[in-house]
């Protein structure tokens, strides 16, 4: 049985894994990013290391905020310096693979996201599938026969930066669960602060209109922006992760119904909504899904 480290690299938190070639966790644990303070690389490389002393390791899959230059040299492309100073330009899978001398891949980790829900998920059989991670920000991703879609300078799928309808705003703007939060608060005359995406889907349970009015129009703004994806990708499956997509017995019909009003029914007829499947594990698995990739076409 091999076994691989598994690394998942959050703004908050590293996730970490050991996992089998089947995507089987043997263990799982995590520890705070403290992003500003840098020092990422040899965070990895001692997670590995300590890994090492307990299972055989043929590997190392990460997935990690930022753009990514995928493969074993794992650039770090771009990272916003506000939340990952330094971090920008680290050809993070080059250092890790030289310190523990193990195959390493690296990936983005909403695509990594996206792969693991394609290959164990929500999306498993699907030829294509695009995801979305709805959280304070948006994300994306496309996979079409199990291979993520990079795009010219690795930043394809990001509809959290499109623009509708002119607007100076983007996507996420209007559509992530920051401006849901935004919304509740104004028209509860309270801070943002004070307010969570759960609290908004409470009210709302409990029949306050105007909590329901900043779900809807959160619906509302996602699903023009779901519609763009299926006129210019036409994806067997859209996946929908991030936290509030736990709300999925409120979201659902809602997007449902939007996009039956912005699609037409024969460029919509192949594509269905699910939700994300595999939660937190998604970018481990997915990372791994392309790691079991890259060493099998050597």
């Amino acid at each position: 049985m091999n076994a691989y480290a598994v690394i998942d690299i959050g703004g908050t938190a590293i996730k970490y894994g050991c996992a089998t070639e089947e995507g089987r966790f043997l263990e799982k644990a995590s520890c705070p990013t403290q992003a500003r303070e840098g020092g990422i690389p040899e965070k990895v490389i001692a997670i590995v290391q300590d890994m090492a002393s307990r299972h055989a390791l043929v590997g190392v899959a990460i997935d990690t905020a930022g753009i990514v230059r995928p493969g074993e040299d794992g650039e770090i492309v771009f990272a916003g310096e506000a939340t990952f100073p330094g971090y920008s330009g680290t050809k993070l899978g080059r250092l890790v693979r030289e310190a523990v001398h193990l195959p390493v891949l690296v990936e983005n980790d909403v695509n990594a996201a996206a792969l693991g829900e394609a290959w164990l998920g929500a999306a498993r059989g699907a030829s294509s599938a695009f995801m979305i991670t709805v959280g304070t920000n948006l994300g994306g991703c496309f996979v079409q026969q199990g291979r993520v879609w990079h795009g010219a300078s690795f930043s394809a799928g990001e509809i959290g930066y499109l623009r509708l309808h002119n607007e100076k705003r983007i996507l996420e703007d209007v559509a992530s669960t920051r401006a849901m939060i935004r919304e509740a608060a104004f028209s509860h005359n309270m801070s943002p602060s004070e307010i969570t995406g759960e609290m908004v889907f409470d009210w709302a349970r409990e029949g306050d209109e105007e909590a329901m009015a900043s779900i809807e129009e959160l619906a509302c703004n996602l699903g023009e922006g779901l519609a763009a994806v299926c006129c210019l990708l036409n994806p067997e499956v859209i996946v929908l992760g991030g936290g509030v997509m736990a709300q999925h017995e409120i979201l659902g019909p809602l997007l449902e119904k939007r996009l039956e009003q912005l699609v037409m029914p024969a460029m919509r007829a192949k594509t269905r909504l699910a939700f994300a499947a595999l939660g937190n594990d998604a970018g481990m698995l997915g990372a791994l899904c392309a790691l079991l990739e890259q060493e099998k076409n050597k």
